[in-house]
């Protein structure tokens, strides 16, 4: 998938979200598989931590898990994000980004959210994409990409 088909989510924050940005924006699309488990508020608090660094760069971060608006709110307050995060129980977003795969935990299968990274542009280009993403440095590394657009 080189382009995103357009879509409208539900935010944190009482929020619409539209895919791509409407307001001549790049999004960052982070998705992760749960709300409040050890590798998933690291990342949160990571792109929190950069997120006026990557408004300096007109860009907007969201994080996007499976997770209720309500799991979501309490996320982001537990832990004082500056990001919203997109609630997508219908899997909607997940499966327009193939991001839900087979994962394997203590020996029994299911199907999960595979942690992935997608930098999307106003017109709905996906200028790169990180798949299994590990947490250490990647908010980092994704703000250093957008410096270099």
């Amino acid at each position: 998938m080189n382009k995103v088909n357009p879509i409208t989510c539900v935010a944190t924050s009482n929020q619409k979200v539209e895919i791509p940005d409407n307001h001549g924006r790049n999004i960052v699309l982070y998705f992760y598989p749960k709300d409040d488990t050890p590798g998933c508020t690291i990342e949160g608090n990571d792109f929190s931590a950069l997120n006026e660094s990557f408004a300096v760069q007109n860009t907007v971060i969201y994080g996007v898990s499976r997770d209720s608006i309500a799991s979501h709110e309490k996320f982001k307050q537990k832990f004082n994000y500056t990001i919203d995060l997109i609630s997508d129980e219908d899997e909607s977003l997940c499966n327009q980004f193939d991001v839900i795969k087979l994962k394997k935990l203590y020996g029994k299968e299911y199907m999960g959210i595979v942690r992935s990274t997608f930098v999307i542009n106003p017109s709905g280009e996906i200028l790169k994409h990180w798949d299994k993403v590990k947490v250490d440095g990647h908010a980092e590394e994704v703000l250093e990409f957008i410096r270099g657009l």
